[in-house]
């Protein structure tokens, strides 16, 4: 029988083992040593890697892992599956390794959150690797006991990482598979749906999910309202738009500044700003109080449309409530009048933009000065209101002074 080794420390086989260059080696060293020396777990963790590093290496690695003292944790065994990962062979390696490590092989190793859904992660980045994700799912999923949030988040993953590579298809598919594991889906999965099938242009069955969300008692994702609220407007069904937006009050979901932001610029994008003017109505009595950004659309729009009164009520609306409207807004107006020959209130609104400190463009001078200089009755008042940037009385500019 063959004398014990001496013992040595732990600090001076650690440094034997890290400095050996073959990974073989410095495994027998720890072997030899280990009726009198117990390893570090720093020791055994480096040693590992280095052994995940070469596929003839493998086996070994695993047994050594099997020979811990206590269960790995993540932060080895996630280093130690992405290093078999990065092997240059087919992920079926990985997927051996996987399935052998916490699903068939002995004394299963317990699956951590943080290791599955990293694993799934790297994965699902590489579109060749993706399938493997897929695999990787259906095989814990099935196999394994894993409680209901951990199963609908790798769903969740998988669901955002198909849908961003533009496979709505496969999306879908892992959806409706929640349902065959009895696991609820939540909001970030519809909107995650809703997201990619307005991508596509599916905008008909986004508005379906919505409807199946709330039917399910799911919280209503504002973001979610939004996507398919931009994408009925994009495909110019303004109807359906507002339908939308009006269904979601009669559903219990308040609608914000962002959704009725975005069917009136729908709106006035399509020449319709008497439609967007009905809905900014809807706004107060919702109790939605209107912004900088929707009132400079609506007087956009209906400059546009060529109605400038009523353009010019919204301005006065907007300032009126201490909201400094943008330059170009001031322009649309100016320019608007110009059109029409109103050159009094062109100027009357320029020289309202000059109390308010917002500096006019050129093309605002240019248009006010173009008209003063075809119209001789009104040359002298109107040149003394640019010259001084002020109108007689008070700075506040009111609708009646504006008609």
């Amino acid at each position: 029988m063959l004398p014990s080794p001496p013992a040595i420390s732990p600090a001076r086989l650690h440094k034997l083992v890290t400095s050996q260059q073959d990974p073989l080696l410095a495994l027998e060293l720890v072997t030899v040593t280990s009726p009198t020396t117990t390893p570090h777990p720093s020791t055994l963790h480096s040693l590992l890697l280095r052994l995940a590093r070469r596929r003839d290496h493998l086996p070994h690695a695993l047994a050594l892992l099997r020979r811990l003292p206590s269960p790995p944790s993540p932060r080895l065994l996630l280093p130690l599956l992405l290093a078999v990962l990065r092997l240059r062979r087919p992920p079926q390696l990985f997927l051996s390794t996987f399935n052998s490590l916490f699903v068939s092989g002995p004394s299963p190793l317990p699956l951590h959150p943080q290791v599955l859904l990293r694993l799934l992660g790297v994965l699902s980045s590489t579109a060749s690797h993706f399938p493997s994700a897929l695999h990787l799912l259906r095989l814990v999923s099935s196999r394994l006991p894993l409680p209901a949030p951990l199963v609908l988040a790798a769903h969740n993953l998988l669901i955002d990482a198909a849908a961003r590579s533009g496979h709505v298809a496969v999306s879908l598919s892992l959806f409706h598979r929640l349902r065959s594991l009895h696991v609820s889906p939540d909001a970030d999965t519809y909107r995650i749906l809703t997201q990619s099938l307005c991508r596509k242009a599916q905008v008909r069955t986004a508005a379906t999910l919505l409807d199946e969300m709330l039917h399910r008692g799911i919280p209503a994702d504002p973001l979610a309202y939004t996507t398919v609220l931009n994408a009925l407007c994009r495909k110019k069904q303004l109807r359906e738009a507002y339908r939308l937006l009006c269904l979601m009050r009669g559903r219990g979901v308040s609608p914000d500044i962002v959704h009725y932001n975005t069917v009136i610029l729908g709106m006035c994008r399509e020449g319709r700003p008497l439609d967007a003017c009905k809905v900014f109505g809807d706004m107060a009595e919702s109790g939605c109080t209107p912004n900088a950004a929707t009132y400079e659309t609506l007087v956009n729009g209906l400059c546009v449309s060529g109605l400038y009164e009523k353009a010019e009520t919204y301005l006065v609306d907007m300032v009126g409530k201490g909201l400094v409207p943008h330059f170009s807004v001031f322009h649309s107006v100016i320019k608007g009048c110009c059109a029409v020959g109103k050159v009094e209130e062109a100027a009357q609104v320029m020289s309202w933009m000059l109390d308010l400190g917002v500096i006019p463009h050129v093309e605002s001078w240019s248009s006010v000065i173009r008209c003063v200089c075809t119209d001789e009755d009104c040359t002298e008042a109107v040149l003394l209101q640019l010259v001084t940037g002020r109108r007689h009385g008070s700075s506040t500019i009111s609708s009646s002074t504006l008609k």
